[in-house]
Formats: C-alpha cells, sequence, structure tokens
C-alpha cells in the first residue's frame, strides 16, 4: 500500500470509502488500526448498518465523528455506542466555486426555459420509514394532479429515469421549478432490527403495500431518531435560479417557506393555493433571488467555509497549519500516485455490470492481486 511509510499526523475517512457493511481492504484496515494519528471520520447515510459502524469507530480508536445527526441526537447515537471524543454536525453537501461558475455559465432567463416543473426521484426501501417515501409520492401525486393544469412537466420517478453529472445541471437550469423534500430518512435504525424485519415479512408479502407494513412494524419506529436535512439538490437548485416546491418541513433551519421555497403540505390540502402561487411572476423573481443570496452569494454554507470550520476544530485539538515541507507533500504524492493506473483499471473492470465480459473475473483477481501485493 505505501501509506505505512508515511507518519501522518491526521487521518481523513471520507464516507465513500466505507461501502456496505464497511467492508474495507485488509492491509488498510491493520493500517487504520495501528497508527497513531488522529483519525476524522466523515459519515453518511447513518440510518442503517449503525451497529458495523460503531465497531469500526471503536475498533478503530477513530478520534473524530462528522456526522448528519443533529447535535441534539448525539447522546443518543455516537455519544452513547462509542468511544469517539468529539462529534460534529456536518450538511450533505455545500456550495463548490465550480457548481457557482457553471450555473453563471449556463445561466438561462427564466422565459427561455423549456419545462416549468421538473423533478426526479425514487423509491427507498420501506425500512426508512415514511420520509424515504416522500420522494416518491411528491413526484407521483404531484404529476397526478396537475393534470388539469397547463404546465409543461418532465417529472419521473423511476430508477432508470435518473440523471447524472453534466446531464443533471442541463436539465435543472432548463426548469422554472423543481419539487423537492428533505433529504434523510425517518426510521434510524440503531439495531438493524427494522431492516431485519421488513425484509422477513416482505419475502412472505411481497405485495404489502407501506401502509400495510406501517401498521404491522414501522409506526414503532418512526421519527425515532431525526435524520432529515438540506441536500445539495436545495443548493444546485438556488445556484440556477430555479423556484422550489417543497414538502414542508425543517430543512436544517436554512431553508425558509415563502423566503426561500413554496410550500406544499404533504398531503396535498394546499395544492390549489400553490398551483396559484406557481404563475406569480414577482414571487418566483423575490424567491429565486432569495435563494440565490442567501443559499449562494453570502457564502455561509460554501465549501471554503466549511474548510475554514474544518481547519478550526483541528486547531482546537492542537494541531498547526502549515507545518508539513514541500519533500514531505512529494514524497505523500508519490507514494498515492503508484499503482494508480492499476487501481483505475481495477475500478473500471469491476464497475463493468455485463456478466459475459470475456475473463473479467480473472483479470478483476489479478489486477487486485497486485494491487494488495504493494508495499
Amino acid at each position: 500500500m505505501g501509506l505505512n511509510r508515511v507518519d501522518f499526523k491526521i487521518i481523513i475517512l471520507h464516507y465513500s470509502i466505507f461501502g456496505p457493511k464497511y467492508q474495507l481492504n485488509k492491509k488498510f484496515r491493520r493500517y487504520i488500526g495501528e497508527t497513531s494519528s488522529y483519525k476524522v471520520a466523515f459519515f453518511q447515510d447513518e440510518h442503517h448498518y449503525c451497529q458495523q459502524r460503531f465497531n469500526f469507530i471503536n475498533g478503530y480508536n477513530i478520534d473524530c465523528v462528522y456526522t448528519l445527526l443533529e447535535p441534539n441526537y448525539f447522546k443518543d447515537v455516537y455519544l452513547k455506542y462509542t468511544n469517539a471524543s468529539k462529534i460534529v454536525y456536518a450538511l450533505t453537501g455545500y456550495v463548490s466555486d465550480d457548481l457557482v461558475r457553471l450555473a453563471d455559465r449556463t445561466a438561462i432567463s427564466s422565459e427561455s426555459r423549456t419545462i416549468d416543473i421538473g423533478y426526479r426521484g425514487r423509491r427507498l426501501g420501506y425500512y426508512m420509514g415514511r420520509g424515504a417515501q416522500e420522494k416518491y409520492q411528491i413526484g407521483m401525486e404531484f404529476k397526478k394532479r396537475v393534470k388539469n393544469y397547463n404546465f409543461i412537466l418532465d417529472i419521473e420517478t423511476e430508477e432508470s429515469k435518473r440523471i447524472y453529472g453534466r446531464y443533471w445541471y442541463r436539465f435543472l437550469s432548463n426548469c422554472r421549478f423543481v419539487l423537492g423534500v428533505e433529504t434523510g430518512v425517518s426510521i434510524f435504525d440503531l439495531k438493524g432490527y427494522v431492516q431485519e424485519e421488513c425484509g422477513k415479512i416482505l419475502s412472505r408479502n411481497p405485495k404489502i403495500t407501506f401502509e400495510e407494513l406501517s401498521k404491522i412494524i414501522l409506526y414503532k419506529w418512526e421519527d425515532n431518531i431525526y435524520y432529515r436535512t438540506i441536500g445539495p439538490r436545495h443548493f444546485e437548485a438556488a445556484a440556477f435560479r430555479v423556484c422550489q416546491v417543497l414538502f414542508e418541513g425543517e430543512y436544517s433551519g436554512i431553508l425558509k417557506p415563502m423566503v426561500h421555497y413554496i410550500p406544499l403540505k404533504k398531503d396535498f390540502s394546499n395544492f390549489n393555493e400553490v398551483m396559484v402561487m406557481l404563475k406569480d411572476k414577482k414571487l418566483y423573481l423575490e424567491l429565486t433571488n432569495n435563494a440565490y443570496h442567501d443559499l449562494v452569494v453570502s457564502g455561509l454554507y460554501s465549501y471554503r467555509k466549511f474548510i475554514r470550520d474544518f481547519d478550526q476544530e483541528l486547531i482546537k485539538e492542537g494541531f498547526t497549519p502549515g507545518d508539513i515541507g514541500q519533500s514531505q507533500i512529494r514524497n505523500v504524492t508519490s507514494i498515492i500516485q503508484k499503482g494508480q493506473y492499476l487501481r483505475n483499471i481495477y475500478g473500471r473492470v469491476k464497475a463493468v455490470k455485463s456478466k459475459f465480459l470475456p475473463g473479467k473475473n480473472a483479470i478483476i483477481s489479478y489486477v487486485k492481486s497486485i494491487i494488495e501485493g504493494e508495499d
């Protein structure tokens, strides 16, 4: 691996490295466990595999956890089940300089946009609770109710219709309005019990509805720990000056109804009023301008500010910024780059979904053995 030749003062573990059930490479796990570095772990999707996460934190002596949980719930989760000495609240994402530049460069006037109301959502597992179902329900119900109104729609709720990368930004910049909900779930499964029991019930009765399952088991766990927050899609809509129509919610205390977005009640009881507001051009400009200024221009939710705050947390722990020499930087860079070509091949081959790629498994095994054999 090579990294064991470097004495890092701080190691930061990004949530993307963990994968299902925290099954990391053996050499990497050994390295993390043996190092005396100050270890910081960023977590997302914390509502499942909780016990595996807690075991990882305790087993590998993670010092600081960055979580999407609000501070009120630290005591019920990380402070109760782990030995981490520091817990810090964070958002799912922030506003990058690249996003701002892209939005400015590809800006389209509201009059030139060809989609009145856009949305992409999908179904999520029942075990995640009612909150997770909102991502699908808002699209389906809104699309059904808006048929009698003269709006051009591009609303989809199937996995196959999702949009990624630059195509998402192209889609978003062409919408006047976008639907949305809080990101996150309403069931935080500390023990893994809910997911397991739901799986058993669904295996016996695959056609059971969410409402039926909720009456049997889920109602006991709804909102046991609040795990809803503002998400990257809200910041992106603000940057592209798309007016947001959102289910009512907290949105981390950042988005305010009738200041940054048009609130839609979850039972759609104010649907007709929302339809009237969608035709109010003055309101459209007011809400999009407010969201752009407060979420983007203000810099309060930028990655720059997040990094400054992150550095301050390290300074509190006694670390001094800028005390690493250029020779150390070159040494670490060289080690990280070693074998990058092989790792790219490994990742690309493994990502191929087709089971009929000749020699796929053999290629994966061979490249993996070379990578893991590196010192």
